[in-house]
């Protein structure tokens, strides 16, 4: 691909629309990803911050925790016989679940948890009820089509819920600005501030819950997909898995990772 045209698909946003989404998928979250124009500049600048490096510096104890739980669970599976076979597809889908319950919801991991169990179900029956698609049929009362509109609206009051008490901890003066709701709350604040004088709120109510859904869509099952391609290689290459583990030893030894040692780490991370 030409670098220059690619540049310019990404810098002329007007002249390059996105496609537009089916109310099926609109289900899912109408977040970022299917923005346009001063929305979606204003989205992508509120949201930025949760992505800086020391917000993501915060978040490594959270991924440390809930990948020790995961080890723990599979060392459990092995201490009452000398070796078993482990199906890690759903161990790893867990695994980026709870991370992304915790770093998106903080304290409110459970009630994050639950909102991402419906969204996972959700994502199911959209994808099925695509597999033959007729304009209009998600009108029709079927079974499947209230089940969708059901999750729909029990997710939406969930995250609404949510998002009203952190407003009001946030106001009492505690505030919580280490995972995705805090950053992108207290970001949304101090845009209102900056643009005090305009009839429009940078991000309503309405705009955080479609975000959460988007992070959950973009982060969840990509990242289960890439841990469990990169655990087959490693799986298929021993020699390669023995260099990997070996350099995490030199590096850590007994001791938990830290963001500054894994800096150190050339076999055992993936560049992208």
């Amino acid at each position: 691909m030409d670098p220059e045209k690619i540049k310019d698909v990404f810098i002329k946003l007007q002249d390059f629309e996105k496609p537009k989404l089916s109310p099926l998928f609109k289900l899912l979250g109408n977040g970022l990803a299917n923005l346009e124009g001063e929305k979606w500049k204003m989205h992508r600048k509120i949201i930025n911050p949760a992505f800086h490096l020391e917000k993501l510096k915060v978040m490594l104890p959270t991924f440390m925790q809930c990948c020790d739980d995961m080890i723990s669970k599979w060392e459990a599976m092995l201490s009452s016989q000398e070796k078993c076979e482990i199906d890690v597809w759903p161990c790893l889908q867990k695994l980026t679940r709870d991370i992304i319950s915790r770093t998106a919801f903080g304290s409110s991991y459970e009630e994050g948890r639950e909102i991402f169990e419906l969204l996972k179900e959700q994502t199911g029956l959209v994808m099925r009820s695509r597999k033959v698609y007729i304009p209009g049929s998600w009108l029709l009362p079927t079974a499947s089509n209230r089940r969708m509109k059901a999750i729909d609206v029990h997710m939406r009051r969930l995250l609404k819920n949510i998002i009203n008490n952190r407003e009001k901890a946030m106001k009492g003066g505690d505030v919580t600005n280490n995972d995705l709701l805090g950053i992108l709350l207290e970001s949304n604040h101090a845009e209102m501030l900056e643009n005090r004088n305009s009839k429009t709120l940078p991000m309503t109510s309405q705009d955080v819950i479609e975000e959460c859904n988007a992070f959950y869509i973009a982060g969840q099952e990509t990242s289960a997909a890439l841990l469990v391609w990169t655990v087959l290689l490693l799986s298929r290459h021993p020699e390669w898995q023995a260099r990997a583990r070996e350099e995490v030893l030199n590096a850590f030894g007994n001791q938990k990772p830290d963001y500054n040692g894994l800096s150190h780490l050339l076999i055992s991370v993936l560049k992208k």
